[in-house]
C-alpha cells in the first residue's frame, strides 16, 4: 500500500532532554574488562568539543563577525583546559580501542576491505556532529558509502557539479550500491538556516548558496505550515526537504533507470535525537510515476523504531 508523504507529525515541544546517550553494543567485544575500559574512553568528552557549533542562521545572512587577533589558533587551542590534556588523547584511546578490539579480531574481514569496498547503501546524511550514521545505526566498514553535508541535501541533476553528486555518480555507476538512504534529523541548523533567510539572501554565503537547494521544501512547508510556531515549521520542513531530494534523485537519468528496473531502492530517514527515535521510508516507484514533477512522491513501508 502506497502513502503519499508530505510530512511526518511530531510535536518537539514535549521533550525534555537534547539527545539519548548512544551505547556501544558490548557483543562485539570478548570480555566484559575490555567493555566497561572501552566505554569509559567512548563517554569521555572533552571541554572543547561542548563548546556551541557557529550559529548557522548568523551565517546564512551573510551577518558574520570579523576575526580578532585572539580568535585565531595555537596549539593552545587543542588542550582541553578544563582537564590540562590534549583533546587528542581521547582520539589516541579510541583507535587503539578499535585496533585491538575490532580490527585485529577481524583481521581476514579488514584484509578483504584493503582489497575492494561492495557497500549495500549510499547514505546521505548531515554534517551535524550528533547524527553519525555509523554510530546512529551501526553502520561497519565497508556497510556504507557515506556523504554528509549541511541540511542532507541532494542538489538537482540539471545543477552544477559538487561533491554530492560525485558521491551519486560513484557510488551508482561504480560500486553499484543497492540502496541511497536520506537521512534528515531533528533540530538540523541548515534547516533552520534555510527557514529563517531572505529569499533574496546574501549571495556571498556559502551557506546561503548551499542551502537554497532547499527552497521547494521551504515554500512547501509555509504554505501548510505558516501558522505554527517556527520550531515546529522547521521540524515540518526538515521531513519535507527529504522527500524533495529524494524526488530529486529520480531527476538523475541513470537513478532513475536502475529503479525503474528494481536494482535501486531508495530510502528516507529521520533521526529525531531529543526522543532517540528513527523513522524510515521507502520510495514507490511505480506510486510515484504519476505524479506530475514536484507534486511529490509516494512511499511506502513506513516504519519508526
Amino acid at each position: 500500500m502506497a502513502y503519499h508523504f508530505s510530512s511526518i507529525s511530531h510535536d518537539p515541544s514535549s521533550s525534555t532532554s537534547l539527545f539519548s546517550l548512544l551505547h556501544t553494543q558490548p557483543s562485539i567485544f570478548r570480555c566484559s574488562d575490555k567493555v566497561n575500559e572501552f566505554e569509559r574512553t567512548q563517554l569521555r568528552t572533552p571541554a572543547l568539543f561542548r563548546r556551541k557549533a557557529a550559529n548557522l542562521q548568523t551565517m546564512a545572512s551573510g551577518k558574520t563577525p570579523g576575526l580578532t587577533h585572539n580568535d585565531f589558533t595555537t596549539y593552545e587551542a587543542i588542550v582541553d583546559r578544563e582537564n590540562n590534556t590534549d583533546v587528542f588523547d581521547d582520539m589516541k584511546q579510541r583507535f587503539l580501542s578499535f585496533k585491538k578490539l575490532k580490527y585485529m579480531d577481524n583481521l581476514e574481514h579488514f584484509k578483504k576491505l584493503a582489497d575492494a569496498q561492495a557497500p549495500k547503501f549510499l547514505v546521505i546524511a548531515c554534517a551535524d556532529s550528533r547524527v553519525c550514521p555509523s554510530a546512529v545505526l551501526g553502520f561497519q566498514p565497508g556497510e556504507a558509502f557515506t556523504v554528509r553535508n549541511i541540511a542532507n541535501l541532494v542538489p538537482s541533476y540539471e545543477s552544477g557539479p559538487t561533491e554530492t553528486k560525485a558521491a551519486l555518480q560513484f557510488s551508482v555507476n561504480t560500486l553499484e550500491v543497492e540502496n541511497i538512504l536520506i537521512i534528515g534529523h531533528s533540530r538540523c541548523g541548515g534547516i533552520q538556516a534555510l527557514m529563517s533567510m531572505e529569499d533574496e539572501g546574501d549571495s556571498r554565503s556559502f551557506i546561503h548558496n548551499w542551502v537554497v537547494v532547499g527552497k521547494k521544501a521551504k515554500e512547501s512547508t509555509k504554505a501548510v505550515a505558516s501558522n505554527l510556531h517556527f520550531d515546529h515549521q522547521c521540524q515540518h520542513c526538515e521531513k519535507t526537504s527529504i522527500n524533495h531530494s529524494l524526488e530529486r534523485l529520480l531527476g538523475y537519468p541513470w537513478i532513475e533507470e536502475k529503479v525503474r528496473k528494481g536494482s535501486l531502492s531508495l530510502h528516507g530517514g529521520y533521526y529525531d535525537f531529543v526522543n532517540c527515535t528513527f523513522e524510515k521510508w521507502t520510495v514507490d516507484y511505480e506510486g510515484s510515476r504519476g505524479k506530475n514533477e514536484g507534486s511529490g512522491i509516494a512511499v511506502k513501508n513506513r516504519s519508526v523504531w
